[in-house]
């Protein structure tokens, strides 16, 4: 194996080009252990984005050799002797090298009504969530997410529809929806049920594939689907 990587890192913003580094090899290595090389040893003035290192925070995503992934959990030893190509996210604003801007995809968080609302009578009592109850099982299966945008990245939909809410977003909603101490399933409803909404997925299941998590937005997704149906046949939506 090699003694050295060779590393082609974004720098710049939306207009920007390519830069190589040789970066050393070592044991258990990691994509951000390279990119953090770089920005210690090499260019301080390289822009990323980091904070726990160890697959929970998820704000170390990038495009690596033109796949969205978790730097900190990739392996470079995994992705072959070749080069890499580390870029942003795709689909959101490059704010420097590889930083991207959040805001436009925790927006779409909010345009699909991915809030809590509590109910009328929240205050009444304790609310009965019976785990093994099938809205309890719909909502634990999408849970988990923690708002990476891998998943937007690779939506070829949010690539060809800027508005698209995008699989996250959906996902969210799809929560929220199936939580039943939730108070607002007709304005969330109505929210998913847009021209950019949840049937405007074509069900290409790219954010299932990509997912760090293990998560299927495109089935939460698919609910969301049935139950803007159902509201729309009984008028509510």
């Amino acid at each position: 194996m090699k003694a050295a990587i060779e590393a082609r890192i974004w720098r710049g913003g939306a207009e920007g080009r390519f830069e190589t580094f040789s970066v050393p090899r070592r044991d258990s290595q990691t994509v951000l252990d390279v990119v953090t090389f770089v920005q210690r040893r090499l260019d301080p003035t390289l822009s990323y984005r980091y904070a726990c290192r160890v697959g929970m925070c998820g704000s170390c995503a990038m495009t690596v050799n033109g796949r969205p992934r978790w730097t900190c959990r990739t392996h470079v030893s995994r992705l072959g002797e070749g080069p890499l190509t580390i870029e942003p996210l795709a689909n959101l604003p490059r704010i420097k090298d590889l930083a991207v801007d959040m805001v436009p995809f925790f927006d779409k968080w909010a345009k699909a009504g991915g809030r809590f609302v509590p109910s009328a009578d929240a205050g009444a009592d304790f609310a009965a969530v019976e785990p093994a109850s099938p809205a309890r099982r719909e909502a634990d299966a999408g849970i988990e997410c923690i708002g990476c945008a891998v998943c937007y990245a690779a939506c070829d939909l949010v690539s060809w529809n800027p508005d698209y809410l995008g699989p996250a977003a959906l996902n969210r909603a799809w929560t929220l929806v199936s939580d039943v101490r939730d108070g607002g399933q007709a304005e969330r409803l109505a929210a998913v049920a847009g021209d950019a909404g949840c049937h405007a997925c074509h069900s290409q299941q790219s954010c299932r594939e990509h997912c760090p998590k293990s998560l299927n937005p495109t089935a939460s997704i698919a609910g969301l689907k049935r139950a803007a149906l159902r509201a729309a046949l009984k008028g509510g939506a």
